[in-house]
């Protein structure tokens, strides 16, 4: 009972503090928006959530506020939080809310956070506080549909109601995104769909060795669809993906992905941005992600309309 009276002041706080009062910046990653809507369906326990969270949180991979840790017997998780999950990756509520839910989990101690990590996370979310977000590379000198957009762009920023903005300017930076693609980023051709990447060490692609470890690679590609029909990417588990990274012997599957509901569907002529990472096993017929120097990765693709492989820089 003292639970779930927790729970519903809690959910009266948040909606109340929520339109006015800004909280400590929160980055959080939007492919792991693909596995927060699966535990909000039920597809994922509510120990692999928590467990997923728990490494997005030690590994600095998501960044939270600082957060008294409490008690808790279980990991009993309140509904409302799910719903918070299944909203924030319908896009319906923004990265602070779905963290502040992160933070209720952690304060109620259902989430579990050794000391020293804990303390990391609160000295590191101290430090970002008021960080330069990433931006994408938008411009090149003397581009003119770039300076085009962007000058459209700025235009946007003028309209007074946010909704309406950010109408004006979802198209336009979805432009300015699929053409910085095509002038800057090498080309792959795989039947109908022409992949587009920038490579290891580029923004969202990126190779690291964790703290405590483990290996953790994201790749971040867009794919045009150059045909008159709709196409489809297929990615609906760990076991179920036709996208893996290959050591020569050995198979590793996605630790995160953001293909909503396993697929990505594409209209003919449009481009979509997708991100895949490899690290930690999520179970569901996953791998944990391992490095050998000695050895060459491949990034690969095994769609019903074509294969590729992409070699991976990882040294």
């Amino acid at each position: 009972m003292n639970t779930m009276l927790t729970a519903i002041s809690t959910i009266a706080v948040l909606l109340i503090a929520g339109s006015s009062v800004s909280s400590v910046y929160a980055e959080v990653p939007s492919w792991i928006k693909n596995n927060a809507g699966w535990w909000a369906e039920g597809t994922i326990d509510d120990d692999s959530f928590v467990q997923g969270i728990q490494f997005l949180v030690k590994e600095k991979i998501i960044k939270i506020p600082p957060t008294t840790q409490g008690q808790s017997s279980g990991n009993e998780i309140p509904s409302w939080i799910k719903n918070n999950a299944g909203w924030w990756a319908e896009g319906t509520i923004d990265d602070d809310s779905f963290v502040q839910g992160i933070q209720f989990l952690i304060k109620e101690g259902i989430m579990k956070i050794s000391t020293e990590k804990a303390s990391d996370v609160a000295k590191a979310a101290t430090v970002t506080e008021s960080p330069k977000k990433e931006e994408k590379p938008v411009s090149k000198s003397g581009d003119s549909v770039i300076a085009s957009l962007e000058s459209k762009l700025e235009k946007c920023s003028e309209i007074v109601k946010s909704y309406v903005r950010l109408d004006c300017e979802k198209p336009i930076k979805q432009e300015i995104l699929v053409h910085t693609y095509k002038t800057g980023a090498k080309l792959f051709q795989v039947g109908p769909i022409n992949y587009y990447w920038f490579g290891v060490n580029s923004e969202g692609n990126t190779f690291e060795i964790s703290p405590t470890g483990q290996p953790i690679l994201n790749i971040r590609m867009l794919a045009d669809n150059t045909s008159s029909g709709i196409v489809s990417l297929n990615c609906t588990s760990p076991a179920i993906c036709n996208y893996d990274v290959w050591d020569g012997s050995k198979s590793f599957k996605y630790s995160g992905m953001d293909f909503t509901s396993g697929q990505i569907n594409l209209n003919p002529g449009t481009a979509k941005e997708f991100n895949i990472l490899f690290g930690p096993n999520i179970g569901y017929g996953g791998t944990e992600f391992e490095y050998d120097s000695s050895k060459d990765y491949t990034f690969r693709i095994n769609e019903p309309f074509g294969s590729l492989n992409v070699s991976l820089d990882l040294k």
